[in-house]
């Protein structure tokens, strides 16, 4: 829902910043003639500039990756054709001979003002999206560009105090791109502690889950040698529970090995007991006994034999929306936790009452808890989300896989 509002909220700025470009481009022309050249001189600069102004557009409209190779080029081309433009502008406001009898010399103000607008987006684009060092480059070459436009039409004093607007606009630019860079990058590398600490944990569940299981089946080989003589059939029945556990074993092992690939956990890690589902009843007891919000525990089918790591990632998934209902859910009386097993799935929903946060806003707060969980449950197979309800309040739904294979 989020990225879906980000998006709207992206696009429909690019519309505005068009739009103002559209019409910044028609005064452009109109005003073409001003620039009293010989014949229809003028009319073709003014139409050239909007050229300039399209091709602005082109270079921060679209979607772009951080590092992309593509944008420093064409911000490039723009920057050249645009300093290209001043300079012989210039040189031709200079040059009384082309201008027509009576031209007022220097009174034009058709110097580009849409393309100063759309230069001013590059500026904007290239600090936020282009490679480190391109974009140091292009950013003061961008700042010259649109600086220097007024000298199209003269060099008069206030020609000179707009090109030095131009040149704080442009630096205000290249500041929001930087600090919007800035952000993205240290939530990324939020982002990337959450899920190397996901993994970690992962790696003591396993080492956990792995000890529980083969102690098992050492304990079950060595009852079944002991009763082979004497019960041939209890030792049938041991052998097929070793076969099941040793299949349980390496199923999860997979998974979480999957999620480990590539990365290198700490071999002295502490180790945690895990809990589960059992421990699920005193969680939300104790939750509700610090008050002052009412916590209620609704479960629904067979809940005794999961898989570990199924289990352990449902009680994570409902510790941290508690956490969380704590924390934001400003106004909650009440909150319900439901916990269902279909024949495929579990199902897990924490809902409350309270009153949602403010638009743009999560409830998640600054450890990133429910992303380290989503991360989680992607690694199992299952799906996470969390989000207003339809009824007001707030909802974090869990599904989990119970036979290992990737939800659709």
């Amino acid at each position: 829902m989020m990225e879906r509002l980000d998006a709207w909220g992206r696009r429909a700025g690019q519309a505005v910043a068009l739009t103002g470009m559209a019409l910044l481009g028609i005064v452009d022309v109109a005003l073409g003639g001003v620039f009293v050249l010989s014949g229809d001189v003028g009319l073709l600069v003014a139409l050239w500039h909007v050229a300039l102004a399209v091709g602005a557009a082109a270079v921060w409209l679209p979607a772009h990756r951080q590092g992309s190779r593509l944008l420093p080029v064409a911000a490039a081309v723009l920057v050249a054709g645009s300093l290209a433009t001043t300079i012989g502008r210039f040189v031709l406001t200079q040059d009384a001979g082309l201008l027509a009898d009576g031209g007022p010399r220097g009174m034009s103000i058709s110097w580009g003002l849409a393309e100063s607008v759309g230069l001013l987006g590059v500026v904007f684009v290239v600090a936020r999206w282009a490679a480190p060092g391109p974009a140091l480059v292009l950013v003061a070459a961008s700042g010259l560009a649109v600086s220097v436009l007024p000298m199209r039409v003269g060099t008069e004093s206030a020609l000179q105090v707009v090109g030095m607007g131009y040149a704080l606009l442009a630096a205000g630019s290249a500041a929001a791109g930087m600090y919007f860079r800035m952000a993205a990058t240290a939530r990324g590398r939020q982002l990337d502690t959450v899920r190397a600490e996901q993994r970690a944990e992962f790696a003591r569940d396993l080492h956990d889950f792995i000890a529980h299981h083969v102690t098992g089946i050492v304990v079950q080989a060595q009852g079944a040698r002991y009763v082979a003589e004497r019960d041939p059939q209890r030792a049938v029945a041991a052998l097929e529970q070793i076969e099941r556990a040793g299949a349980e074993t390496m199923t999860a092992m997979r998974r979480m090995v999957g999620v480990l690939r590539g990365h290198d956990a700490a071999p002295d890690a502490p180790l945690a007991p895990l809990a589960g589902l059992a421990e699920l009843p005193d969680l939300v007891e104790n939750f509700a006994a610090a008050g002052p919000v009412e916590a209620h525990l609704h479960t629904e089918g067979h809940l005794d034999d999961l898989a570990v790591e199924v289990t352990s990632s449902a009680y994570r998934v409902v510790m941290e929306a508690l956490t969380n209902v704590r924390q934001h859910a400003t106004g909650a009386r009440r909150v319900d936790v439901r916990v269902t097993r279909t024949p495929d799935w579990l199902l897990v929903r924490i809902s409350d009452d309270g009153r949602g946060p403010r638009a743009g806003r999560t409830r998640e707060r600054p450890g990133f808890g429910l992303v380290g969980l989503t991360e989680r449950a992607g690694a199992l197979g299952g799906r996470l989300s969390a989000g207003p309800g339809v009824d007001g309040g707030w909802v974090v739904d869990m599904a989990l896989p119970l036979h290992g294979g990737r939800g659709r």
